[in-house]
């Protein structure tokens, strides 16, 4: 596949829309590319991921290349402009993340399935959905079927995400969202009981509490619990409860003490409800695997549902791997550039399947991930191209450092 067949594979890819839950359409379309970019095996998979492979379905060896093919919402003309470097393609999922997936596609394309089969490798490219929502399902999926009783763990992983086309992300902060619902009887303003609105607010104002005293040693942002307030809203239902929902989102360091805060949370709400029970946790929200859990504190203040979910822990891999040095290379050969490593805030599919396969892992795309999610989300096509390059060379060197048998679970 040579640059022209490459760009525009990203753009036709860019120019379906496909907002997380609504990715059919750009999986059906990307699985026929890449049956006719020649890839072995191209398909749907039971949760509508797009797959494609090269190499031999029996390998020892397994590769994962996991993009995402879902976007956040907002619609982008797409259009190519003029940048100061060259050309650049606007469109919502040019950078996150279809730019490194259409990467991933033209770079495999261009080792082609002869080379697999040379290599005695499997390579697995997966544009997976619902990765910007809290579920995760596209990956929550690969990951249980290379689980080493289903098919081999991985000997390796690169995710799919803006890294810029020189550096390589090791590493992603975990996550937690916290939903607050709270009702109690409808009151004047002037008496002297506080509004419904004031509970998630005591709750916030003791969560922030507690994150300055947890990152008062902790001057890096990675090393941080770092909470944001999403959304909180008011309401007279027709029972005549004031009612109040609140969102908050908790970007969560590495071996951080998940369990803990959220035993605190419920302290919290039970204080501020004056009830004189809390329910505990039913389980470590560790192995819920992102299932929301609901938990009911009532009280004489009135009643409070606290909800946890979206839980996915950080994720952070060794510099030193035969994935970490074949892409330093590979990106010194290509761009002729010194490489560097990122750790990022935000969250990726890193955390769901770096923690259950503990393979050689690293995340690396092309695009400025400020431009994530914004309305002026745009890629360079000079860097994607680079981008696709690096990929191929990094693959082909790879392949001559991996161990014979695939990664086995701890």
């Amino acid at each position: 596949m040579e640059r022209e067949a490459a760009v525009d594979l990203l753009r036709g890819l860019v120019s379906i829309p496909s907002p997380s839950g609504q990715e059919g359409q750009a999986s059906a379309w990307l699985v026929e590319q890449m049956r006719r970019a020649g890839f072995s095996r191209a398909y749907l998979d039971p949760v509508s991921n797009a797959v494609g492979e090269l190499g031999p379905a029996d390998a020892a060896r397994v590769m994962v290349l996991l993009g995402h093919i879902d976007t956040v919402p907002g619609h982008i003309p797409v259009r190519v402009e003029d940048g100061p470097q060259g050309p650049v393609l606007y469109g919502r999922g040019s950078v996150d993340a279809k730019g490194p997936l259409a990467a991933f596609v033209a770079g495999a394309a261009r080792l082609g399935p002869a080379w697999a089969e040379e290599a005695r490798v499997r390579l697995v490219v997966v544009g997976a959905v619902e990765e910007e929502s809290a579920t995760s399902r596209g990956a929550r999926a690969i990951r249980d079927r290379f689980n080493g009783t289903q098919e081999p763990v991985p000997a390796a992983c690169v995710v799919g995400e803006p890294s810029g086309g020189s550096r390589l992300t090791l590493g992603y902060k975990g996550r937690l969202l916290v939903g607050v619902e709270a009702a109690q009887a409808m009151a004047h303003t002037a008496g002297p009981d506080a509004g419904v609105a004031t509970v998630p607010v005591d709750i916030w104002n003791r969560l922030t509490a507690w994150a300055d005293a947890f990152n008062r040693d902790r001057p890096r942002a990675f090393q941080q619990l770092q909470p944001s307030l999403r959304h909180i809203c008011t309401w007279l239902d027709e029972a005549m409860q004031e009612r109040v929902e609140a969102r908050m989102g908790l970007r969560l360091p590495p071996d951080f003490p998940v369990d803990r805060l959220a035993t605190h949370l419920l302290e919290w709400a039970g204080e501020r409800m004056a009830a004189d029970q809390v329910p505990t946790l039913p389980a470590p929200l560790g192995t819920l695997d992102a299932r929301p859990v609901e938990l009911t504190v009532a009280g004489s203040r009135g009643r409070l549902v606290l909800r946890l979910q979206g839980y996915e822990p950080a994720w952070r891999s060794p510099r030193n791997s035969p994935l970490v040095r074949a892409f330093l290379g590979a990106i010194r050969q290509v761009k002729g550039t010194r490489p560097a490593f990122v750790v990022k805030t935000g969250t990726s599919d890193m955390n769901v399947v770096g923690p259950a396969w503990r393979c050689p892992i690293l995340a690396y795309g092309p695009g400025d991930s400020t431009l994530d999610h914004t309305p002026n989300e745009h890629l360079s096509l000079e860097e994607y191209w680079q981008a696709v390059q690096v990929l191929e060379t990094a693959l082909r060197r790879v392949v001559e450092q991996l161990p014979p048998m695939p990664a086995q679970l701890p």
